[in-house]
């Protein structure tokens, strides 16, 4: 489905289904944020994250093509060049909203949110700027954006994300960074990290597990000691998926 954003920017999105699905019935809502950003969510099957495994237990998935993504047009691609986070975020909620307000099978009270990568930034990003998500997941998702710059493999595209480098202290340097926002982390959150990933480094991880337990955040934390930026392993997918389904449950 695609609806508009109030500055008229048009938002697709994939609504999947649990298996056995009872259009009578109410299902609880995971929102499931693709990294990136520059790709973009398909009609697809593929095991990194899996549509139909995550809402097996008995939830609605909703994947949203935020700003940012990619098969939209070079304009709607390049519309978070100095707008990291908050914007594509409002568009992850909007989509909710939509969502919700569209298909009454979706119970509106009972949502999570979650993703890897720039999809676990965005969940970083969520855990300090909205209370409305039950639980969150963030897999090798940054929180503090300036040790980001200087640890990762990548420097220049989050430059031009941020509209120059971090000692100049731009406005979104200063405003769209996860960890400026500790104060106001309240939702209970599975973090998980490979600890060989060099993009998002295990650092950033531990700084917001810091945050976390220093604001006394209900959470888990999960090190893949042999995994990098993706968990790639069987036998660790296996136990990721299990963790990810336990996590979950408790919440939804």
């Amino acid at each position: 489905f695609w609806f508009d954003m109030p500055d008229g920017r048009r938002i697709h999105n994939l609504l999947v289904r649990p298996a056995g699905f009872d259009p009578a019935k109410r299902y609880p809502l995971f929102v499931l944020i693709h990294g990136g950003p520059h790709i973009m969510w398909r009609d697809q099957f593929f095991l990194r994250w899996n549509y139909h495994l995550i809402g097996a237990p008995g939830y609605v998935v909703l994947l949203t093509n935020y700003r940012g993504s990619t098969g939209f047009g070079e304009t709607f691609a390049q519309a978070i060049h100095q707008d990291p986070f908050r914007g594509p975020a409002n568009d992850v909620n909007a989509a909710a909203d939509e969502a919700i307000k569209r298909y009454a099978f979706i119970d509106g009270e009972r949502q999570c949110a979650g993703g890897a990568s720039y999809g676990g930034h965005l969940a970083n990003w969520l855990q300090g700027t909205t209370t409305r998500y039950r639980c969150l997941v963030s897999h090798a998702g940054l929180v503090n954006a300036e040790a980001q710059w200087g640890t990762s493999d990548t420097i220049y595209g989050r430059e031009i994300a941020a509209g120059g480098p971090p000692w100049e202290q731009g406005p979104v340097w200063r405003e769209q960074n996860p960890i400026r926002l500790a104060a106001s982390f309240k939702t209970p959150v599975l973090v998980t990290i490979g600890e060989q990933d060099f993009r998002v480094p295990l650092n950033n991880t531990l700084e917001y597990w810091s945050a976390l337990q220093r604001m006394q955040v209900e959470s888990r934390l999960i090190v893949f000691p042999d995994e990098n930026h993706w968990i790639l392993k069987g036998e660790n997918s296996r136990y990721f998926y299990a963790e990810l389904r336990d996590w979950l449950a408790r919440y939804l």
